[in-house]
């Protein structure tokens, strides 16, 4: 990431709640989602992500990878998303090697605002 990617308000506490609550209004929804933002990979992945990833299904976004995205997950889930384009080759051997199956969801490239919300409604589609 630019360093100045971490210097936008957006990022804080205040827009963030006020976004997911936003977004938990317009899906109907009452479980506030969990959003964790760590300004160092290595760390983070080594030495928090295994204990977020306990007793839950793990995966990584991200495109190029064989296994397409599930459907229809009745299980805790926690789901890694990278910047736009995906993580790097090494970042993704590191949340593998931290428990995470990378999935992709189709040949094409989306915006991470994009991403977000398809990754979600296929994983949680309770239409199915």
């Amino acid at each position: 990431m630019e360093k100045s990617f971490w210097q936008t308000p957006w990022l804080s506490d205040d827009n963030l709640r006020e976004n997911l609550t936003l977004g938990l209004e317009q899906a109907r929804d009452t479980v506030m989602p969990q959003v964790h933002i760590r300004k160092l990979f290595k760390p983070f992945v080594e030495d928090e992500l295994p204990a977020l990833l306990a007793g839950k299904r793990a995966l990584v976004a991200h495109p190029g990878t064989e296994q397409p995205c599930p459907t229809h997950m009745d299980q805790p889930t926690a789901l890694c998303i990278g910047p736009e384009g995906g993580f790097t080759p090494y970042e993704v051997g590191k949340l593998e090697e931290a428990g995470c199956d990378p999935v992709h969801l189709g040949p094409r490239i989306l915006r991470v605002e994009t991403a977000v919300p398809v990754l979600v409604s296929r994983l949680f589609d309770a239409c199915g």
